[in-house]
């Protein structure tokens, strides 16, 4: 069997060539990184369970109207999506003072904010993803005002639905992150969701007990990174209540 194309590789995900015409295959690796890479890891099974979490996330969004890059999950650790250009930036929505903003501003972490709020950072790994302001993106043309309207608009539907969605299961989405893209219909452009929608790009807590559900068990040490993916899994009935996280397959190209 011919070997796909590599498209691209980042720290969490590998890109292929799609077998249609506008689409590639998203491979999610068991890499962990932390502290811009400077923290890295091998975490059994934790690309399958970000597959699926992410189809669960994508899907959910699909059904209230919110456009993705996602086409269909392919096996446990691939799914197909939509080639898009996208916008070199990380598009934060923070609902309680957490990670940097807690540093940045001196509050203690959980303290909720008066309502959520959506920050930019550029996508650059050796400057370390720096914030940016809106005035920034505009000038250097990442994106107009109006994408930048949109991109809020868009992500606060985002924060909407998976705030709802985790709270139903007994966990407070602290903050996420999310990527966005540009796709083209004829001569119309829209922005879609891209990337991933998984606990690597969140910050979830136990509403209960505050046990961190997220990348943070692993930056900061915090026992079982899969063991806390495969809690959020099975919460969300993505996984069945008795199963342990998922095994590692061998990747066929």
């Amino acid at each position: 069997m011919a070997r796909r194309k590599l498209v691209y590789e980042g720290k969490a995900k590998i890109l292929y060539e799609g077998t249609e015409p506008g689409t590639l295959v998203q491979y999610f690796k068991d890499d962990a990184t932390a502290f811009n890479a400077q923290k890295k890891g091998i975490i059994d099974g934790k690309g399958v369970l970000n597959n699926r979490l992410s189809e669960f996330f994508m899907l959910g969004l699909a059904r209230i109207g919110v456009p993705t890059h996602f086409i269909r999950r392919l096996n446990m650790r691939e799914q197909l999506i939509r080639q898009v250009e996208i916008i070199p930036l990380e598009v934060i929505v923070r609902n309680f003072a957490a990670g940097t903003m807690a540093k940045r501003l001196g509050m203690e972490e959980g303290t909720p904010l008066p309502r959520p709020i959506v920050e930019f950072s550029y996508k650059d790994d050796a400057l370390g993803d720096p914030l940016v302001p809106e005035e920034y993106i505009i000038a250097f043309g990442w994106a107009s005002q109006q994408d930048l309207d949109d991109i809020i608009a868009l992500a606060l539907r985002v924060n909407d639905f998976m705030a709802g969605v985790m709270h139903g299961v007994g966990i407070k989405l602290i903050d996420f992150k999310i990527e966005v893209g540009r796709v083209w219909d004829n001569d119309f452009m829209r922005l879609i969701v891209a990337d991933e929608i998984s606990p690597d790009s969140c910050r979830l807590w136990d509403i209960e007990s505050g046990r961190k559900l997220d990348k943070d068990v692993f930056r900061q040490d915090l026992g079982d990174l899969a063991d806390a993916y495969t809690e959020v899994a099975k919460r969300l009935g993505v996984l069945p209540s008795n199963a342990t996280h998922m095994p590692k397959p061998t990747l066929i190209n």
